[in-house]
């Protein structure tokens, strides 16, 4: 297993304390479980979707949590008052937690849940005030006009 320092890199830094700590999350994601198995598309251009296994888990036994960029899926097996006797069991369905980083302005949309699959559907939503904004280049002694602002100059 190897481990790596980011010392310097905090040292040598300022204000970059969060993308250090999604590297250490990184390194440490090798280590995590990979139990069930999912996919991860990219469906347009901010639009995704996750894709988890959970067959054998119905839509109540799920649980799916967004907070602070980070989404968890959580699935708890009911308790069942038959005892059965298993010759052979390969369908797992032990209780598990999932969770995944999501970037800035990444919000869950929606889930759906059919035949044994989950799907989480996410959107990226950048705010008007992050979009580029065209900036006119005026000549002469008048400074730019942003577009889709105006200016007043009094006299």
């Amino acid at each position: 297993m190897r481990t790596y320092d980011f010392t310097p890199l905090y040292r040598a830094t300022v204000g970059f304390d969060r993308m250090a700590s999604l590297l250490d999350r990184a390194m440490a994601a090798d280590t995590a479980t990979t139990y069930p198995p999912y996919n991860i598309e990219k469906l347009g251009e901010n639009a995704y979707r996750i894709s988890i296994a959970v067959a054998g888990f119905t839509a109540d036994e799920l649980n799916i949590e967004a907070k602070d960029h980070q989404l968890t899926l959580t699935a708890r097996k009911a308790d069942t008052d038959e005892e059965r006797v298993y010759l052979h069991r390969g369908i797992a369905q032990r209780a598990f937690e999932k969770t995944f980083q999501l970037a800035d302005h990444v919000h869950v949309t929606g889930a759906t849940h059919a035949d044994g699959m989950l799907h989480i559907e996410l959107e990226r939503q950048v705010p008007e005030a992050l979009k580029p904004r065209r900036i006119e280049i005026s000549s002469g002694g008048r400074s730019p006009a942003i577009e889709g602002k105006r200016e007043t100059v009094e006299a």
